[in-house]
């Protein structure tokens, strides 16, 4: 076998314990998954395992992250659709909420990620995807002049952890108008930060 073919057959079963994985954490949760029915369902024996995780905690941490860019990817596109820099930012919030409103994200995402890994090492990563993007966004608006000056960190915590507990509350309900009206409660709380416009701002003044 050749070093190139070598390669792919690496990678290839590396993205078979990936999806066989991420399936076996969505349906059943973490802790009630075990190693040798991991490598069963993939196909592949302990020692390939191995070769590309560590542990199964290392197998999770890959597991968390590709779900994490899937959502950073679909709010972004959401968020892509726009022009207006406002709207991208409501847009982009409800894209968020309703790909956590898939069960199967919930549960590796907001459940078992902060369980598994602990809350430091999962607010690190949650930091690094959706919550960068979001105080990116919140920063262009604050220097646009469309919310008020202000610092953004503390701002984009409130947010992202108001979204995280919507999302969280959304697993539990069983009211089919949820995400509807989660979706506009997020849109009059995003509407109380705005900046009154320049006509209102003047006649305060």
């Amino acid at each position: 076998m050749t070093s190139t073919a070598r390669t792919r057959q690496r990678e290839q079963t590396r993205r078979v314990l990936l999806a066989e994985t991420r399936a076996l954490f969505a349906a059943k949760g973490y802790a009630a998954v075990g190693l040798s029915e991991i490598v069963t369902s993939a196909g592949v024996t302990k020692g390939a395992l191995y070769h590309h995780f560590d542990s199964k905690a290392d197998l999770f941490r890959a597991v968390l992250t590709q779900v994490q860019e899937e959502v950073g990817t679909q709010v972004a596109a959401a968020a892509d659709t726009e022009a207006d820099p406002w709207t991208q930012l409501t847009t982009g919030c409800a894209a968020f909420l309703r790909a956590c409103a898939d069960p199967l994200v919930q549960r590796i995402l907001l459940i078992d990620g902060p369980a598994v890994l602990g809350w430091h090492e999962w607010r690190a990563m949650d930091e690094a995807n959706s919550a960068r993007h979001l105080r990116e966004a919140l920063q262009s608006l604050v220097d646009a002049g469309v919310l008020a000056r202000q610092p953004i960190a503390p701002l984009t915590q409130l947010l992202s952890g108001a979204m995280n507990e919507a999302a969280l509350w959304l697993a539990t309900t069983t009211d089919p108008d949820a995400l509807t009206d989660t979706i506009a409660a997020l849109d009059r709380l995003l509407a109380g930060l705005r900046c009154a416009s320049p006509r209102i701002q003047r006649a305060v003044r």
